[in-house]
């Protein structure tokens, strides 16, 4: 059956569910590798810390970010209709989820841009959609929060709020109490960082 427009169905999750376990610690490993930075940082909520997780660093290495592309699609709730990514690194995630997954994603914008179509949501957000908003890091929630709330004001319904990596730093919490379920592929915490 040819699924309606806009509407395209699902792929099957490409990874056997016996070997995610095995591919989420690698993906960990190679992950930190590649975008645990030490240092003094200021993060986006304002706090300050001695290391910081580039997202630019695993979103832009083709092999890592399918393999995490893979890990979030088998969180993914069966009802999910569509994604939705949060301008800058929720696109990345976003597009790779899609291609994964075979389900079309939205882009949320943190502001209206003041030419073109001045949307704060590119792409086609359905009223009535279920959405899963897919963030790279989160610390207090704050930003992804935010992409949510703009994307039940377009009439959609999100259904989790999902991030590559947790800092344990409040955020799923944030989420939580803004009214969204939240998941996290990694939980600084659970997943260790390498001593120094």
């Amino acid at each position: 059956m040819i699924p309606p427009p806009g509407r395209p169905a699902p792929v099957a999750n490409q990874v056997p569910a016996t070997v995610l376990g095995a591919l989420q610690g690698r993906t960990w490993s190679r992950l930190i590798q590649t975008s645990l930075l030490r240092g003094e940082f200021v993060l986006s909520s304002g706090r300050r810390s001695t290391h910081y997780i580039d997202k630019y660093r695993f979103e832009t290495r083709p092999d890592l970010l399918r393999d995490i592309a893979r890990l979030l699609a088998h969180l993914l709730p069966g009802e999910t209709t569509r994604l939705a990514g949060p301008a800058l690194g929720g696109i990345p995630l976003a597009t790779a989820v899609a291609l994964e997954t075979g389900l079309p994603f939205v882009i949320v914008r943190p502001e209206t841009k003041d030419h073109g179509t001045a949307r704060l949501i590119e792409g086609v957000l359905e009223p009535g959609d279920a959405v899963v908003v897919i963030e790279d890091v989160v610390t207090t929630g704050a930003q992804v929060v935010r992409a949510a709330r703009t994307v039940e004001a377009a009439g959609a319904k999100v259904l989790l709020v999902l991030a590559v990596v947790d800092r344990n730093e409040g955020g799923a919490e944030g989420v939580g109490a803004a009214g969204y379920a939240f998941r996290a592929l990694f939980t600084l915490g659970e997943w260790p960082l390498p001593q120094k």
